[in-house]
């Protein structure tokens, strides 16, 4: 049955791997998906599936993650199954653009071959880190009758608010120099020789006559609309039907899939469980920053409960408690920051959500202005989704602080849990301004650490599809949430809430030079009270270990002072093994800049992809420059692809971008 399963699939199993399966998975348009099954013991018979399904190249760029899935088969017996999405990796068709319709055809399709073969009982699960953590939510909603649980690690309920795209209606910036550029190259990498098979250059030189970058998708949608709310959860989370567990991380991009979301899914009775932690977009084993914990253990009591049925208390209902502790979470404590912080200070506790143990209070915002906006205040909160460096922490916030209007109160040992809400009333003497906030707690030295943050684009004051332009100097009442956190502030500690009209590189600048206002308002706090009648959680052996090294790695912010000019510059890569005898070596480079007086932002970005296998070694190199000077977003994308060093093919692009509501006219 074994042998016949494999078959089957179109790729026997062999006696020198008898637990690592290559398969193709039939589609019903008649392409084929390429897959790695890591099956358990058949002598334990049929066991649960866990699929993970990535565009990230499961047998070069991700295959890192193997040491995962292993574990899981070996240690816990559960079969796992890691997919290469539509066109990437080796895996047939066209990668037209993240999560569309297709995939999620695609995923219920896999979901329900995986579930028919002789290794599974019929039980599947799905999970993963960012854009397997976004699937995983989409096919909860999508129910396919196999699906019994999901585990979404780092991913977010809403696409356009709250992914690598739009913050708060602004072009997140510096991500442009990152995914949203890499991606190109990576899509147009070959399918691996070994898993192909005879024809994988024929493939290629298809894929790289067909390639498009995912970019220009991203600039045409503007606003928020359907291309954003296919593939978001939010807000109709009663799709869902299935038990969810989210993992997040309060120096992670993705957090606010997390205390609004386990309130909805309580709210419509769905089981649920969060568990969020200090870190950033990086394996809970290695982040930086700390305490890091061995996640496998806690997502194998998730799929033992509801792939395997054992009644192991991940849903119970402790007694004496008025709710189900269906959230464990890291209270952060004031810490000093640092751009490689390996361990923030605090405490991990239990607790219900949403929590009786919360309650609003609300500080009064004092009128403050005129103010004129400088482009580049930000640079030392840099970006809002720590990972791997040099995309690191935030850094003291003082000078930031010193260019922004502040606010300050004694934070009186304030432990917050839950969304900090300003409510402003602000003016702006142009079309188009920006609103950027943050809460900050600050030392007694002075300095001062980023507690979380919130921005607007002031023409989305209401409608994140329907944005309004500004009557210049009209005041306006407008309501900026910021991120989620958990945090407590230390004795003698002050609260600040800074205001300013950027938040650069994070986000793009306004178009052209503003004032703001404002005229008063309130800041509202999730205060919470503990403590919590839930005993804390305990976590098993733990890796210690960080991923902090330096080498090879830039991260700088330069000042042109006589060009008026602010740019930060990233360079980084590495070279590693990968299965089939190979090698492979990712470089990066990016570059962003603002004007200060005309306020023209420039985004500069070069990515290679170079893989070496046995019989061929080829090379994708692709370059983007973006440049924005108020009404239009101007791109030009080149991509070269080589083999042995000899051209194979080469693409250029040449597109401009309405950026919508402008200094100048409404759209």
């Amino acid at each position: 049955m074994w042998f016949v399963c494999c078959m089957n699939t179109g790729r026997a199993m062999t006696a020198a791997d008898p637990e690592r399966l290559e398969v193709r998975i039939p589609m019903d348009d008649g392409v084929s998906l390429a897959a790695t099954v890591y099956t358990p013991d058949a002598a334990k018979g049929p066991q649960p599936c866990v699929l993970e399904a990535l565009p990230y190249r499961k047998d070069d760029i991700t295959s890192s993650y193997r040491p995962e899935y292993t574990r899981l088969r070996d240690e816990f017996s559960y079969a796992v199954c890691r997919l290469d999405l539509r066109g990437t990796g080796s895996s047939g068709g066209d990668a037209t653009d993240e999560y569309p319709a297709r995939e999620q055809r695609d995923l219920a399709e896999v979901i329900g071959w995986i579930a028919e073969q002789g290794w599974c009982d019929g039980n599947v699960g799905m999970y993963g880190t960012s854009y397997s953590g976004f699937n995983s939510l989409q096919m909860a909603c999508e129910n396919p009758p196999q699906l019994k649980a999901i585990i979404a690690i780092y991913a977010t309920d809403d696409r356009y608010t709250d992914d690598v795209h739009y913050r708060g209606g602004a072009l997140r910036f510096i991500d442009l120099v990152d995914y949203c550029h890499y991606m190109t190259p990576m899509n147009a990498l070959p399918p691996v020789p070994a898993v192909w098979g005879d024809g994988w250059r024929d493939e290629w030189k298809r894929r790289l006559e067909t390639v498009e970058p995912w970019l220009f998708r991203w600039l045409s949608e503007r606003y928020d609309g359907p291309y954003w709310r296919h593939g978001s959860v939010r807000p109709e989370y009663a799709r869902i039907e299935c038990p969810v567990m989210i993992v997040a991380g309060w120096a992670d991009g993705y957090r606010n899939n997390s205390f609004r979301t386990v309130e909805a899914l309580r709210k419509a009775g769905v089981p649920h469980r969060l568990l969020a932690g200090p870190w950033a977009h990086a394996a809970t084993d290695t982040s930086l920053p700390g305490p890091r914990i061995d996640l496998v253990p806690e997502m194998v009591a998730w799929w033992d409960r509801w792939l395997r049925g054992r009644d192991n208390g991940v849903d119970s209902r402790p007694e004496g408690a008025s709710g189900t502790a269906a959230v464990t979470c890291f209270v952060r404590s004031s810490t000093r920051p640092e751009p490689d912080l390996d361990v923030s200070r605090g405490d991990w506790i239990r607790e219900e959500w949403p929590s009786p143990r919360v309650a609003v209070e609300s500080r009064e915002l004092e009128p403050r202005g005129p103010y004129a906006t400088r482009p580049d205040v930000g640079v030392d909160a840099w970006i809002d989704c720590a990972g791997h460096l040099p995309y690191g922490q935030s850094l003291d916030q003082r000078f930031d602080d010193a260019a922004s209007m502040t606010w300050d109160w004694p934070a009186d040992e304030s432990v917050l849990i839950g969304h900090p809400v300003a409510r402003l009333r602000v003016s702006a003497d142009a079309p188009v301004a920006y609103c950027s906030v943050k809460l900050c707690d600050v030392f007694p030295d002075g300095t001062s650490a980023l507690v979380t943050r919130g921005s607007l684009d002031l023409t989305h004051r209401d409608s994140h599809a329907a944005p309004q332009p500004l009557i210049p100097d009209e005041e306006y009442e407008v309501e900026v949430v910021l991120d989620a956190c958990a945090y407590r502030f230390e004795a003698g500690q002050l609260m600040r809430l800074s205001l300013s009209g950027a938040d650069w590189p994070n986000t793009e600048a306004p178009p052209g030079p503003v004032r703001l206002m404002v005229h008063g308002g309130s800041l509202e706090l999730p205060r919470w009270r503990g403590p919590s009648p839930y005993s804390p959680p305990v976590f098993g052996a733990r890796d210690q270990t960080s991923e902090g090294n330096i080498d090879g790695i830039a991260w700088r912010v330069e000042r042109d002072v006589l060009r008026r000019l602010t740019t930060c510059v990233v360079d980084h890569g590495s070279t590693y093994d990968i299965p089939h005898a190979g090698s492979a070596t990712e470089h990066y480079s990016g570059r962003v800049s603002v004007q200060h007086r005309s306020f023209e932002q420039r985004a500069h970005a070069e990515t290679t992809f170079t893989v070496r296998w046995p019989d061929a070694t080829v090379t994708t190199h692709a370059v983007m420059n973006l440049v924005t000077s108020g009404d239009a977003y101007d791109v030009e994308i080149s991509l070269v692809a080589r083999e042995q060093g000899v051209l194979v093919g080469d693409r250029h692009w040449s597109r401009r971008f309405p950026r919508g509501l402008s200094r100048s006219a409404p759209d």
